[in-house]
């Protein structure tokens, strides 16, 4: 497969070719059936990932919509590529195996710090009041809080308890908040798919919508596998792709071996329209950075968790995707009511188009509810 061959596919499998024929909330819910998934980070800077994700996708959206038009009923929030938006669709999957594969080490540490009679306390009171967030709950104490390398978990038993139970499935985010999320019991959050059956094993099915989710799934180890690590390394790759039900390609300029949905090649895509579009760091299209690479031509770093001093970039860089190629990288914010963008490149050899930049950012200051401040010009990425 060429690489030309890997980029259109990728931008029309993960839907960056022409914007969701439905817009506002009709719209989001489609994107997440089609994506599988959307990854989650708290940092707001230009808006949180998931609202990049859908605003890049999605007309008749602000800021914030993606939650406003999703929870609850159309989704729940759980571990996939790492912690994401997932279709309702998908909850009786995780239901049944929550507990098995839950990637926190440190919850049986949670386990040692909130005995189960916090925990069948907690849960009988979100079942009783419905919508809860842990401030709205009965005070159960103080707790020694996990510790991820300097980053500190809560020290409230019972927002700790909450994370257990969320953990099991026992209660899901319906909402969130200024300040946290909303939590309440699947029967009332989810009420289609909360007695639903699953019709495949837990690791056939995350394999497929996995695939479905990357676009092309590579087989070496890396961020793209998260939570199924487990699976690569398992018989089950092979399995599938014997079957039919995936297929095995190589992407020349890589070494690697990439899982596919079954007959990719032959889905059909529109031709990348002539809307520029601001990717968030935590993108589907950017999930594989090798592959992008290779794909696009272009070298991405998220450097938010660097130090400033070995940034080569900045806190919160976006890549700007233009008719269905990588052509540019902006940082920006939203400060005192402007969205500013603080520096702006463009890839080498390519001249940014000037009225396709404007509009784009026009689109996204009205999203933010933000006033557009003037942007300085595009320096060549080096």
């Amino acid at each position: 497969m060429k690489p030309d061959e890997a980029r259109r596919f990728l931008v029309g499998q993960l839907g960056l070719t022409a914007p969701q024929p439905r817009s506002g909330a009709l719209g989001v819910r489609a994107l997440l059936k089609a994506l599988r998934c959307i990854q989650l980070d708290p940092l707001d800077v230009i808006g949180t990932n998931a609202d990049l994700v859908a605003l890049a996708r999605v007309d008749g959206l602000e800021r914030g919509d993606v939650y406003r038009h999703l929870l609850p009923g159309h989704a729940f929030e759980h571990f996939a590529k790492e912690r994401c938006l997932l279709p309702a669709s998908a909850f009786p999957y995780y239901r049944e195996q929550a507990a098995a594969r839950v990637p926190w080490k440190s919850l049986e540490e949670r386990l040692r710090r909130v005995p189960e009679p916090v925990l069948r306390a907690v849960l009988a009171e979100v079942t009783a009041r419905g919508p809860s967030s842990p401030r709205d709950l009965t005070d159960h104490g103080a707790v020694v809080p996990i510790d991820w390398s300097g980053w500190k978990g809560t020290a409230r038993a019972t927002a700790m308890a909450l994370e257990v139970l969320w953990a099991r499935c026992e209660v899901v985010v319906c909402g969130r908040v200024q300040g946290g999320k909303l939590y309440d019991v699947p029967h009332r959050a989810l009420p289609r798919m909360a007695g639903a059956a699953t019709k495949h094993a837990f690791e056939r099915w995350a394999l497929l919508e996995r695939v479905e989710a990357a676009g092309l799934l590579s087989r070496a180890s890396g961020p793209h596998w998260s939570t199924l690590s487990r699976v690569r390394t398992s018989t089950l790759p092979d399995e599938l792709v014997r079957e039919g039900a995936l297929e095995e390609v190589a992407v020349s300029g890589s070494p690697r071996r990439y899982l596919a949905p079954r007959g990719f090649l032959r889905r059909e895509f529109p031709e990348p329209d002539a809307r520029m579009r601001i990717l968030g760091p935590l993108d589907p299209v950017l999930w594989d950075r090798e592959l992008v690479r290779v794909a696009f031509g272009f070298d991405y770093i998220w450097e938010v968790y660097k130090p400033p001093a070995l940034r080569k970039w900045g806190w919160y860089v976006c890549p700007l995707l233009h008719r269905g190629q990588l052509v540019g990288r902006l940082e920006a914010r939203v400060r005192d009511g402007e969205l500013r963008v603080d520096n702006l490149w463009r890839e080498p050899g390519v001249k940014l188009d000037d009225a396709a930049l404007d509009e784009a950012l026009a689109r996204h200051a009205v999203a933010c509810g933000a006033r557009l401040a003037r942007r300085p010009r595009a320096r060549v990425a080096s």
